[in-house]
């Protein structure tokens, strides 16, 4: 795979979802979990995903479990609890591993280790 538009997921409804369909659009991929001190996050996340709507900008949400246990609901009932707590409006994915051995395979790729020897970084200068 040599694009996040490579992969797909499941969203939280169980339908496959090709990431292909968010191509041209600057992604913000997130784990998320509904019990957990940073719960507000659906808050600034679907605020984020208002302010941008006109921009070809979109905010992925990927339920994870793998932390403390934080996200332990049936995707039916974080979908319910999203959209009655935080009107979340932007696509939520079924839950997945983000971590370890059955990581999630857009997951894998997003944490692998990359070369950035090809980019070029503006020079720059402190007084």
């Amino acid at each position: 795979m040599t694009s996040v538009y490579d992969f797909s997921a499941r969203a939280i409804d169980g339908a496959d979802v090709s990431l292909d369909r968010f191509r041209g659009q600057a992604l913000l991929i997130v784990n998320t979990a509904s019990k957990c001190g940073f719960t507000g996050q659906y808050d600034g996340l679907e605020k984020l995903r208002r302010d941008f709507a006109d921009a070809p900008f979109e905010v992925l949400g990927f339920p994870c479990n793998q932390f403390g246990q934080q996200e332990p609901g049936r995707a039916s009932e974080i979908a319910a609890f999203c959209a009655s707590s935080f009107d979340v409006t932007f696509p939520l994915f079924d839950k997945i591993e983000v971590n370890g051995p059955n990581r999630h395979p857009l997951y894998a790729w997003l944490s692998r280790p990359v070369s950035y020897t090809h980019l070029t970084l503006p020079t720059i200068y402190s007084v």
